[in-house]
């Protein structure tokens, strides 16, 4: 039996638990007065999105068209102000504080007029957020007999859930904000689902059928009029190495996915390969070489 007392035990562990070496790769270290990326303030943004996007589905049940104009100035500068709060906060995790050895002030004053011109910029895309995400409305509507309006879609797809969030992320994402496009993209995972890597490049009238269980990875480019089922990836075959036998980050690995393309139940295409315009991939099955334009694949071919 042990003679330790916990007070030995408790110092034993704080000594492991403090050394370096168990923590340097875990371990990050906050600028002065600089929280990380806040999951419940990320929550706020997409409530405020989605009511902004989409209003009388999402945010105050009581607004109409003479009262809209007002909310959404209010919510948009809302949404503004949360944005630069966790823009700056995602800018922790980049270089910016390293470049140079300007006081800690003066990196407080960069940091936030970083922060600030990528959440105009982001806020000067809503209009467009909106245009398309109203043809991934259509999409899905078109692409299901059992729809019987558009508000059914808004309110209860996950599909339309998922892409306000992976749209809101990608462009965050061409922003170059750090973290925030990921974490955005977990928590719409974790809602619906469906796991889009935000660095992902989809087209217009996009849909996805039940949903469950999809992935698309980061380099996958998806043209227009593109419909996948559940249970779809897009993913990597394999992931060249350095010579130091690590994955060589940041080069194109998912497939392209050309319009009008489906893609039915549990298919799994990988590598970067091209998926002609207008193919139809049968489900249950792996596509890892280019497929022609038109061309019809199923588990017999």
């Amino acid at each position: 039996m042990s003679t330790k007392t916990f007070a030995n035990i408790l110092t034993d562990t704080v000594k492991e638990l403090a050394c370096p070496e168990s923590y340097k790769d875990l371990y990050h270290e906050h600028a002065d007065g600089v929280p990380l990326p806040s999951s419940e303030v990320l929550q706020q943004i997409i409530d405020l999105a989605r009511s902004i996007i989409f209003p009388g589905y999402y945010g105050k049940s009581s607004i109409n068209t003479n009262t809209l104009k007002y909310h959404l100035g209010v919510d948009i500068e809302q949404l503004y102000s949360l944005l630069i709060t966790q823009i700056e906060a995602g800018l922790s995790f980049s270089k910016l504080d390293n470049v140079d050895n300007a006081s800690t002030e003066n990196k407080d004053i960069r940091r936030k007029a970083e922060a600030e011109a990528r959440a105009e910029k982001f806020i000067s895309r809503l209009p467009e957020l909106r245009r398309v995400l109203a043809t991934d409305v259509v999409a899905a509507f078109n692409g299901d007999p059992a729809a019987k309006n558009y508000g059914e879609i808004i309110s209860c797809y996950p599909v339309i859930k998922e892409l306000t969030i992976y749209r809101i992320a990608h462009e965050l994402w061409n922003l170059e904000v750090p973290l925030i496009p990921r974490m955005l993209t977990e928590m719409a995972h974790s809602e619906t689902g469906i796991d889009i890597h935000p660095g992902a490049t989809i087209g217009e009238y996009f849909t996805i059928d039940h949903g469950t269980g999809v992935v698309i990875g980061e380099t996958s480019i998806i043209g227009n009029n593109v419909k996948l089922y559940q249970g779809v990836t897009l993913g990597a075959k394999s992931f060249p190495l350095d010579a130091d036998g690590n994955p060589i980050k940041g080069i194109p690995r998912h497939p392209i996915l050309e319009d009008d393309v489906i893609v039915y139940s549990n298919a799994s295409i990988l590598g970067r390969i091209t998926i002609g315009k207008g193919a139809v991939i049968g489900g249950n099955i792996w596509v890892t070489n280019d497929v022609p334009a038109g061309a019809s694949i199923t588990q017999k071919s």
